[in-house]
């Protein structure tokens, strides 16, 4: 194999680097990266050791070898879902934060845990923790519980072992056989509250994103703060929430995105 030659600065040889490894696509020792490297010995040891401490690579010191890392596999999850959930719902939840002047935060489960996969501020007056690529607990938010409510059951019971149920503020449920009262509810009415559970003064209603067929896609919420808003408020927009949901579940199904 011919040498690359790559940029000369220290991310455009880490990135080098990176797609040297991952153009094995399996497990690989040092010798086999040198040999294709653009580097000396020493500068390439130095980029593994970093790219390992960053978790943007794993190293089995059993067999020597370096493979892709963890943070570097969820970036790319991360880019994966924005590249499909994201912009097919963005003109439907920036409409919806248009219409209630509310912040709308969009996700997915993943691994048991919500992953926030957009987020649209209407008022610069409320923050709430989510980001776009953060995971959050699915126990104690809004769109988590949506989620959870909708899950088959084995899949269900996988997600629920693995919330920590740690008390984020007082009203946050602490058992899964709590949070499984509230899905039942959930299930009924459609829709889920956040009641200061992960937030103290930020709560929201959250739906799940359906297709047609009933499988989950995501969910979709309205947050705010108690000082702009009461639970009650926030039911306003209920009928406006739910038709925002179905519309993207309607348009997704031509897609083949994955929950």
């Amino acid at each position: 194999m011919n040498k690359r030659v790559g940029s000369g600065s220290t991310v455009g040889k880490a990135l080098v680097i990176l797609d040297l490894v991952a153009d094995f696509e399996k497990p690989v020792r040092f010798k086999e990266i040198f040999k294709i490297s653009p580097y000396p010995k020493a500068t390439l040891y130095r980029f593994l050791q970093t790219l390992t401490n960053q978790n943007m690579l794993q190293y089995d010191p059993e067999l020597g070898t370096y493979s892709l890392g963890g943070r570097l596999v969820r970036l790319a999850h991360i880019a994966s879902l924005s590249a499909s959930l994201a912009p097919l719902a963005k003109k439907h939840t920036e409409a919806l934060a248009t219409e209630t002047g509310e912040t709308v935060h969009l996700a997915q489960i993943d691994n048991g845990h919500v992953l926030f996969v957009d987020k649209l501020k209407a008022n610069p007056r409320v923050e709430t923790l989510a980001r776009v690529g953060m995971v959050a607990p699915a126990y104690c938010t809004g769109v988590g519980k949506a989620m959870l409510a909708f899950m088959a059951p084995r899949q269900l019971e996988l997600a629920l072992q693995k919330q920590s149920f740690f008390g984020y503020t007082p009203n946050t449920k602490r058992s899964a056989r709590s949070v499984k009262q509230e899905l039942k509810v959930i299930r009924k009415c459609g829709v889920a509250y956040d009641r200061e559970e992960h937030e103290e003064g930020i709560i929201s209603i959250a739906t799940p994103i359906l297709v047609p067929t009933g499988r989950l896609l995501g969910a979709i919420s309205i947050a705010t703060s108690t000082a702009r808003r009461s639970l009650t408020g926030l039911d306003e927009f209920r009928p406006s929430l739910l038709e925002t949901s179905r519309r993207i579940g309607e348009e997704a199904k031509f897609l083949q995105l994955q929950p």
